[in-house]
């Protein structure tokens, strides 16, 4: 299969070099460590997720708020605000700022969405992350340093792809998305060993490739019929 990345853009960034300790609290911050802020909004919301954790590979901060809007991109309440906002804080604003540049450059080199050549389908995200960060091995409930393939398409497409992933190798479930989510699409963390979080990856982009080439091959007149 051909694909194309779809390349996420960075609609907003802003750094609080000093948070409000009301504001702090609201957002979940921690005031005795986390003084500075940044704040992102991005048009690809997966693929901020996965920037996000980039950060705390690079950089003394935590994601403290992420949060996706609902219905994406294309509906969003401002042409700022895209699929989603991120937050990272920490104790120093150099670390911040360091971890701002870690997202733009995750962003920009290697985490994105794909679309299959040649189609008009919605693009999808066969992500795989070779090393997780703080963030997202947190919430997958995985050590820091695990690999992780994060699967992300559309309704119907998510389903037959994680059941694909799941079938083709040596992977767990560490948590599933069912469509719809805030987005409208659906998937899947799925977790172990490096070689089986990819071929659970490849497997994924195969099946919602078979569903764009063949969305109606479910359509076949069996054997027998009930009248």
């Amino acid at each position: 299969m051909t694909t194309t990345p779809q390349r996420p853009k960075i609609l907003a960034c802003r750094q609080i070099e000093q948070v409000d300790r009301a504001l702090a609290e609201a957002l979940g911050l921690d005031p005795e460590r986390h003084v500075s802020a940044g704040l992102v909004t991005c048009d690809q919301d997966d693929a901020l997720y996965v920037a996000l954790d980039h950060a705390t590979k690079f950089a003394e901060v935590d994601v403290v708020y992420a949060k996706s809007f609902y219905a994406g991109s294309a509906h969003a309440s401002g042409p700022f605000s895209g699929e989603i906002l991120g937050v990272i804080a920490g104790s120093d604003p150099d670390e911040v700022a360091e971890g701002l540049w870690a997202i733009r450059s995750a962003l920009e080199s290697s985490i994105h969405f794909v679309a299959v050549e040649g189609t008009t389908a919605p693009s999808f995200f066969p992500h795989v992350i070779s090393q997780t960060g703080r963030y997202l091995s947190k919430l997958a409930g995985i050590a820091p340093g695990e690999p992780m393939a994060y699967l992300i398409a559309p309704p119907l497409e998510s389903v037959i792809g994680v059941d694909a992933a799941m079938k083709a190798s040596d992977v767990r479930m560490a948590k599933y998305f069912g469509p719809p989510t805030e987005t409208n699409f659906g998937g899947a963390w799925l977790v172990g060993e490096l070689p089986d979080v990819e071929a659970a990856a490849r497997a994924f982009e195969d099946a919602v490739e078979s569903v764009i080439r063949a969305p109606l091959a479910g359509l076949s007149r069996p054997s027998r019929e009930r009248r």
